[in-house]
């Protein structure tokens, strides 16, 4: 599929996981009234899975392609230190959360605020839940794709291995450990309170791992088929998916005696319907250039910009999401307040985004001077963040 061989120019994944990050946050904060807008209320999968999916193909560029046998301990540590880099931004949106939740509750008298959002073990049981935050185990409200991502990441050098070997044995390696996930209900265990994790890791690796082998076998010059009846059955299903949510026939049992993984709805096991609608959605998003042509966008577009820095977007997204939800538990607001305080969290983001860019621009214009003994003036530095930023190419970010 030679129209997703990317260069250093091309934007689309970029600006495909910024749409993302902004659908995240427009959805953390529950009952406002853009949260209808967004891709949730139009299939079974939302923007976690596409964020996921877009992981995996980036990870393609920072991981997958450059694994053999001479880089993979070098690799797998690399992994494993981002891996601990999203732990420990684990920590600190939950952390935020606390305080946020606290203060609001402290402030305003509303002790409630304490039971919302899984909060209320914290104050129950303070040392089984801070032992279980720092463990992973008891994962706040909203604060749960970090650490599935960052679990995924451990878990990858073992894929990689086997992609050494053979892509579709590494794809069915993973599909394997997602199907015994699902049906046995095996994950990641909850503590101090029962079950798997929201977002169960050994089943969400599988649609990361799709987009890693995906991207794998297009950079190694291999052709998705651009075909007429795939591209109709995936537009049949998606509109499938439409009709089934918009009338709604979630009441419908369509199990049929199989397992739930293959017939349910569930997101902590990425159940295959959902699987199927996200990767619908991607294939007719790669397949169709008018579609993907939409997100190639200049280098210095907001979107492009925030897309590159996707995690330290991420985590300002959380911690703004949790202050709104807080807000909006306290005070009555309207539609007018609700649109303001959710384009406010926006903004606030791209800002983020710009300010990360503006300075790695500054430090490298710093870098260049220095390399060649001529003083770097401060506004020159500046004035080409986006094309200086990086001398690696947009898609191989990844939060």
């Amino acid at each position: 599929m030679n129209n997703w061989k990317r260069s250093v120019r091309d934007t689309r994944i970029d600006v495909i996981r910024a749409v993302a990050l902004i659908t995240i946050f427009i959805n953390h904060v529950p009952g406002n009234p853009l949260e209808s807008l967004t891709t949730k209320n139009f299939g079974f999968s939302d923007a976690a899975e596409a964020f996921v999916l877009i992981s995996g193909i980036s990870a393609a560029f920072a991981y997958g392609l450059k694994f053999n046998w001479q880089s993979a301990l070098p690799l797998t540590l690399k992994m494993w230190r981002r891996a601990g880099v999203l732990y420990m931004a684990q920590l600190g949106t939950t952390m935020a959360t606390l305080g946020i939740f606290s203060y609001f509750a402290l402030q305003f008298a509303a002790p409630e605020l304490l039971e919302k959002i899984n909060i209320g073990p914290v104050m129950d049981d303070t040392a089984a839940a801070l032992f279980g935050i720092v463990t992973l185990g008891h994962q706040l409200g909203y604060n749960n794709i970090l650490s599935m991502y960052a679990a995924v990441l451990v878990l990858l050098p073992v894929f990689l291995i086997i992609g050494r070997f053979s892509q579709l044995a590494m794809v069915a390696a993973s599909g394997l450990v997602w199907l015994l996930a699902g049906i046995y209900k095996v994950g990641p265990l909850n503590y101090p309170n029962d079950g798997v994790w929201f977002l169960n890791p050994l089943s969400w690796q599988f649609l990361f791992v799709i987009g890693l082998a995906g991207m794998t076998y297009v950079k190694r010059g291999g052709k998705l088929p651009r075909n007429p009846l795939l591209i109709g059955i995936a537009a049949a299903y998606a509109v499938l998916a439409l009709v089934w949510v918009k009338l709604p026939l979630w009441g419908v049992d369509i199990s049929m005696g199989l397992p739930a993984v293959l017939t349910g709805f569930d997101k902590t096991y990425l159940s295959l319907p959902r699987l199927l609608h996200v990767l619908s959605i991607a294939y007719l998003v790669v397949s169709l250039p008018w579609v993907n042509g939409l997100a190639r966008l200049p280098e210095n577009n907001p979107l492009s910009i925030m897309g590159r820095h996707a995690l330290p977007v991420f985590v300002t997204g959380t911690i703004l999401s949790m202050a709104a939800q807080a807000w909006r538990m306290v005070f009555v607001t309207n539609l007018e307040v609700d649109i303001a305080i959710v384009a406010a969290g926006i903004v606030l983001q791209f800002a983020v985004a710009w300010y990360i860019e503006w300075y790695r621009g500054v430090q490298n214009g710093w870098k260049a001077a220095s390399t060649s003994g001529i003083p770097a003036r401060h506004g020159e530095a500046t004035t080409v963040p986006a094309r200086i930023a990086s001398s690696a190419p947009a898609a191989r970010r990844s939060v």
